[in-house]
């Protein structure tokens, strides 16, 4: 089970920027707190939202995005399977 602390998200940033993502925090008017622009590998995170809708969103995307495993270390890999299988709670 993933913690909803900004420990848990700084290691979500870092998993997509090694796997060539970037992202940001940007105002927004999107329901779930994050949104791909075009498949452009920028990730938009709604900077107003609160701790646990950043985490549960960013989560959600890294579980719908087909990760280059190549380009993560080991610990990287376990990590998004552990994404991969498991729900938040919220």
């Amino acid at each position: 089970m993933l913690t909803l602390t900004t420990h848990t998200l700084e290691k979500l940033e870092i998993l997509l920027r090694s796997a060539g993502y970037k992202v940001r925090y940007e105002k927004g008017n999107f329901k779930t707190g994050a949104c791909m622009l075009l498949s452009s590998k920028v990730i938009v995170v709604n900077k107003f939202s609160n701790l646990e809708s950043k985490i549960h969103a960013i989560v959600e995307l890294v579980r719908e995005l087909d990760l280059d495993y190549d380009l993560l270390d080991d610990k990287q890999i376990t990590f998004v399977q552990q994404i991969k299988q498991t729900r938040l709670q919220l």
